[in-house]
C-alpha cells in the first residue's frame, strides 16, 4: 500500500539537559518517514539544500523510502532549527530558525507519487499542504498535522484545508486554540463541525485521544524515564500510526485504534536518542515486543 509524506526535511541544533548535538537528522517528514518505514514503504517529498549530506538520502531510501522527491536546490541551504529543552524535558525554547530553502518550498510530487492511497500532510504551511492536495488524486484517507503558527496567521487557509482531509492530528493546547473551547473533548468534537471525520489530539506524556462522531478512543503513553531528545515524537506518532494503517489497507475504527497505539510504541522510542537515532537501532520486533509490554499495563 503506497503512504505518501510532504514536510520538513531540516538539520537541527538541540540541547537538552542531556546533552548538545549539533545538524542532527530532523524535520517533519524525516521523522515521520522513517517510522513509518517500519510498516510499508514510504514516499517522502521535501526540499533541501546544498549542504545536505547524500548520505542521509541513502540512509533513508535503505529502510525503504522512495526519496525521488527531494527537491535538492543546490545554491540554498536546508532548513535549520536551534531550540534548547528545559529541565522537565516537556517545555522548550526556540533558540534560531532558519527557513533557508523551506521558505519558497513549492512541493513537486512524481507522478508515481500521486495515487498513494495514504497521504500525510505533516506539519508545514497550510497553503503548502493545499498544493499537495491539488496534485494527489484518488487518496483513501489523508491526514494533516497543523500547529499553533498555522493556525494563528493561516486560519482561513487551515479552515479551507479541513473540508477536504479525513483526519486532523494536533496537541491538546491547539485544538482549543483553534476551537476556541476549553475543553479538550469539546475542543475536537468543535474541529470535527469545521470538517474531518476525526480528530487525534496528542497530549505528549499523558498519551492521546481520537474523537470522531461515533467513537473516543483514549490511549495512554508508553512510560519512560529514558528521555533524551523530545523532538519528532508527535512525527515519529503520526508515522507509525498512518503506517500501520496503510499496512492494513483500511482506516476503520478498530484498524485507527490499533494504528494509534503502534504510533506510541514508536514514539516512545524516538525519544531516547537524539533525531532519529534511537528508530535506526530498532527493528519491528523491538516494536512488537513493547507493545506486548504496553497491552500488559493497560489491559484490565
Amino acid at each position: 500500500m503506497s503512504l505518501l509524506v510532504v514536510g520538513s526535511v531540516a538539520l537541527d541544533c538541540i540541547e537538552t539537559p542531556v546533552a548538545r548535538k549539533e545538524d542532527v537528522l530532523g524535520g517533519s517528514a524525516v521523522c515521520f518517514s522513517y517510522a513509518a518505514g517500519f510498516f510499508v514503504p514510504v514516499q517522502l517529498v521535501g526540499v533541501v539544500g546544498g549542504d545536505w549530506p547524500e548520505e542521509h538520502t541513502k540512509m533513508l531510501e535503505s529502510h525503504g523510502i522512495d526519496m525521488s522527491g527531494l527537491e535538492i536546490q543546490k545554491g540554498g541551504k536546508t532548513f535549520r532549527w536551534s531550540g534548547k529543552y528545559l529541565e522537565n524535558m516537556n517545555d522548550r525554547v526556540t533558540l534560531e530558525t532558519q527557513l533557508n530553502v523551506l521558505a519558497d518550498f513549492q512541493p513537486k510530487l512524481p507522478e508515481a507519487f500521486r495515487r498513494a492511497q495514504f497521504v500525510f500532510l505533516a506539519n508545514g504551511s497550510t497553503k503548502t499542504q493545499l498544493q499537495v492536495l491539488e496534485q494527489s488524486h484518488g487518496a483513501d484517507l489523508v491526514v494533516a498535522d497543523t500547529m499553533n503558527f498555522w493556525i494563528e496567521s493561516e486560519r482561513d487557509s487551515l479552515l479551507g484545508l479541513l473540508k477536504k482531509i479525513d483526519g486532523l492530528l494536533l496537541n491538546d493546547s491547539e485544538a482549543k486554540m483553534l476551537s476556541g473551547e476549553l475543553n479538550v473533548l469539546t475542543a475536537a468534537r468543535k474541529i470535527l463541525e469545521l470538517g474531518p471525520k476525526f480528530v487525534i489530539v496528542k497530549k505528549g506524556e499523558h498519551g492521546a485521544i481520537f474523537v470522531s462522531q461515533y467513537d473516543i478512543y483514549v490511549i495512554p503513553a508508553f512510560p519512560t524515564d529514558n528521555v533524551v531528545d523530545p523532538t519528532g515524537a508527535g512525527d515519529s506518532f503520526a508515522g507509525g500510526m498512518m503506517g500501520y494503517i496503510a499496512s492494513q489497507g483500511k482506516a476503520d475504527g478498530e484498524t485507527i485504534k490499533k494504528a494509534i497505539v503502534y504510533g506510541t510504541i514508536v514514539a516512545s522510542f524516538q525519544v531516547e536518542g537524539f533525531g532519529i537515532d534511537r528508530l535506526r537501532q530498532l527493528t519491528r520486533d523491538d516494536i512488537e515486543q513493547r507493545l506486548e509490554k504496553f497491552r500488559k499495563m493497560v489491559e484490565f
